[in-house]
């Protein structure tokens, strides 16, 4: 007996010495197995009708039996994963189609972003008894209309939707009605933390998250919504927006614009803050404007981006670029002389000044004095098509497009004369989008280089290969000046920031009622530029109606509201954009000394 369990003992010793080889050949074993199995099922080892039979049949009995374990397998996995993880992949499955990215500041805030939330869907043909079901989620859900809620669950169909983004609490009380046919779906809601700051930009998403304006519908033409119907755009697959806003200086902006608002009883009010260097857009307002987590009123045409969508004469503000267009054509120059002492007649129409000096003026003179009369003259020496082609290339006769899908056509005379030019230049009879005017205007000041704007966060780099010249450096140095020397004497004066340096032009447009020309209905505009000897950041105020108000002894022009408005801006922002105050600050003419072109006047 006892030389047979040794021989036993001695046998298995042996087999599980050699077992780690034999596992580790099984694989090979099993492949060659598999592959002569394939080979007789296709005659290449026995071409006997009975013996490929045989291993046809085997060939499917082992296909079937891989399926069987691999199904068997993944309801096991399944089986053993604790609740919470299906509950999570569930909720991921649920929620791939309406995934958006975060959209960020400059610095990094979310100015919008996705939250988790529940809808409750029902199975109608799962549904046992209609009326109780409805009874019961009304109980719930009283802002549900019963009858349509019977509707929907009185159909054939496998699916309806009933309620979106519903509260934790509501799935907790539905759910616990133990309702058969009533399930719950997780989706991406969009929320905007900042509210109405910022609404304008950011637009809104509809009830499937899908951007319907703003920059949330440049985000879905960007190709995220093919992404969603191909299942791609889930959260961890998308790199955040960038945009060029600063939360803080639109925080300022929306601030003081809301206070002038409410100070000069205007109707709207807007604005915006630009880098003159790269036309990055660094805050935009337009008021009166909405909380951008309320979709429906994004859509509301009293809340339009006036900015952007609406379209104004921009009054004397425009005037600016009729002097860069008549300095850079070498016709006029800093010294130039202009008769102001009679108003210009056209038939029935005649050109005044608001406040006439009746004299000749010289150049920066005809800037100060904001006159009228100086500046249609330098526009008609030049002659129409001069004119219109200076426009044309400086972008205020085509519609100005940016990543923002609402935009404005302007509005521009189809038989274009010269009573056209002469109103024209100096901001009456050619209707643009506010922001259009600005591009033009950083052309001015940042060395001649006319830049698109954008929303989205740009280089030097990039801006230099965007940029078109439309004046000389030259020019641009003597408009430098012109801006400068109107905070310093003229009608910018109230926007003077101490320490900012920084300079300006007023506009006051009568707004066209029934055709006709208001005399009590006004548009003001400021466009401030700072520091001006080296500019870095264009303000634009805008004012809608305003009316006279305290201290401004019943004047309700620019100088007196859209200035000073801008002025405030100007000394709120320039710490938070890097630019400090100083108190060496040159005069005006410093800017000029150092160049080639007060040699050559």
């Amino acid at each position: 007996m006892s030389a047979l369990l040794a021989s036993l003992s001695s046998r298995l010793k042996t087999m599980l010495a050699a077992l780690p080889a034999r596992l580790a050949r099984l694989p090979l074993t099993l492949l060659r197995a598999f592959i002569g199995v394939v080979r007789a099922a296709f005659g290449r080892e026995r071409p006997e009708a009975h013996a490929v039979a045989r291993a046809r049949l085997l060939l499917c009995m082992l296909v079937f039996a891989g399926v069987y374990l691999a199904i068997g397998g993944r309801l096991a996995m399944f089986a053993s994963a604790p609740e919470g993880t299906l509950a999570r992949r569930g909720a991921g499955s649920d929620a791939v189609a309406s995934a958006r990215p975060d959209v960020l500041d400059r610095n990094g805030l979310v100015l919008a972003t996705d939250v988790k939330s529940s809808s409750l869907f029902g199975e109608p043909k799962r549904l046992i008894d209609v009326d109780e079901a409805v009874e019961a989620l009304t109980a719930v859900l009283p802002d549900l209309n019963a009858d349509e809620l019977r509707q929907r669950l009185s159909t054939n169909r496998g699916f309806a939707w009933l309620k979106r983004d519903i509260t934790p609490q509501q799935q907790r009380e539905i759910y616990n009605l133990g309702l058969p046919g009533i399930g719950f779906m997780t989706e991406n809601r969009r929320i905007y933390p900042g509210g109405t700051l910022g609404a304008h930009v950011m637009g809104s998403t509809n009830i499937d998250n899908q951007g319907i304006a703003g920059i949330e519908k440049w985000v879905d033409s960007r190709g995220l919504a093919e992404l969603h119907l191909a299942g791609f755009a889930s959260d961890r697959q998308q790199e955040p927006v960038e945009l060029a806003m600063d939360l803080r200086v639109q925080h300022v902006l929306r601030d003081e614009l809301n206070a002038a608002k409410e100070k000069f009883k205007a109707i709207a009010a807007a604005g915006t803050v630009v880098d003159v260097r790269t036309g990055e857009i660094v805050a935009m307002v337009s008021l009166p404007d909405f909380d951008a987590n309320d979709p429906a009123r994004s859509l509301d045409p009293k809340n339009l981006n006036r900015l952007t969508t609406g379209v104004f004469e921009m009054g004397s503000t425009f005037k600016a670029l009729t002097f860069a267009m008549a300095l850079d054509s070498g016709r006029f120059n800093i010294n130039s002389t202009l008769d102001a002492r009679g108003a210009l007649h056209f038939g029935r129409f005649k050109i005044s000044d608001y406040h006439a000096e009746n004299r000749v003026l010289t150049l920066p003179e005809v800037f100060l004095y904001s006159s009228n009369i100086g500046t249609a003259k330098m526009a008609l020496a030049l002659g129409v098509d001069a004119h219109k082609a200076f426009l044309a290339k400086a972008g205020q006769l085509e519609r100005l497009r940016t990543e923002l899908p609402e935009s404005a056509m302007p509005i521009v005379p189809k038989r274009w004369g010269e009573l056209n030019t002469a109103t024209i230049a100096f901001g009456h009879g050619l209707a643009v989008a506010p922001l259009q005017a600005v591009m033009a205007v950083n052309a001015l000041v940042n060395g001649g280089y006319l830049i698109p704007p954008t929303f989205l966060k740009r280089t030097p780099e990039e801006a230099r290969a965007l940029a078109k010249p439309i004046i000389k450096p030259e020019t641009s140095a003597k408009m430098r000046y012109l801006l400068r020397l109107n905070a310093e004497k003229g009608s910018a004066k109230k926007a003077n920031a101490p320490g900012f340096y920084a300079g300006g032009k007023t506009g006051t447009a009568e707004k066209v009622i029934n055709g006709r020309y208001s005399k009590t209905k006004l548009l003001t505009t400021f466009t401030g530029v700072f520091p001006m000897d080296n500019p870095q950041y264009l303000v634009l105020v805008m004012l809608d109606e305003p009316q006279a108000a305290e201290g401004t002894y019943g004047f309700a022009t620019s100088g007196w509201n859209a200035a000073p408005t801008t002025g405030k801006i100007i000394s709120r922002i320039g710490p938070m954009l890097g630019i400090m105050p100083r108190t060496d600050v040159p005069p005006a003419e410093s800017l000029l000394a150092n160049t080639t072109l007060a040699r050559a006047q």
